[in-house]
């Protein structure tokens, strides 16, 4: 995924809460949905941030000698630089990037009984 392509805000400005009620008739779901995808965008970005930063890595020998790596801070800094995982969230919510999918609560109670019956 492209984090700095994605058009969110590096800042944090004030939205209109009627935005969020338009996509889930309930603010509280709309703060729900944007907590689940940024814990799935900043995992995604510390995954791609630790597999960059793994090529710096030091070994034993080399932990004797402390330099400045220039590329390592370079990589660490355009990652602070990025929106971070909320903003890109908020903005999948309101352009509606986010697949929502509801799970009816009847279904998951037979499926929580059928398990049951099955253990027995």
């Amino acid at each position: 995924m492209k984090f700095k392509n994605t058009g969110a805000e590096k800042t944090t400005i004030t939205r209109d809460v009627n935005n969020f009620l338009e996509k889930t008739d309930n603010i509280y779901k709309a703060v729900s949905i944007m907590a689940k995808r940024s814990n799935q965008i900043n995992e995604k970005m510390k995954n791609e941030l630790m597999e960059k930063l793994q090529e710096f890595a030091l070994n034993q020998e080399q932990l004797d000698e402390v330099f400045e790596n220039q590329e390592q801070i370079a990589v660490s800094k355009f990652y602070e630089g990025l929106p971070k995982p909320w903003a890109i969230a908020m903005k999948e919510l309101l352009n509606d990037e986010i697949y929502m999918r509801e799970i009816n609560e009847d279904e998951d109670e037979e499926k929580k009984i059928d398990s049951l019956d099955k253990n027995a």
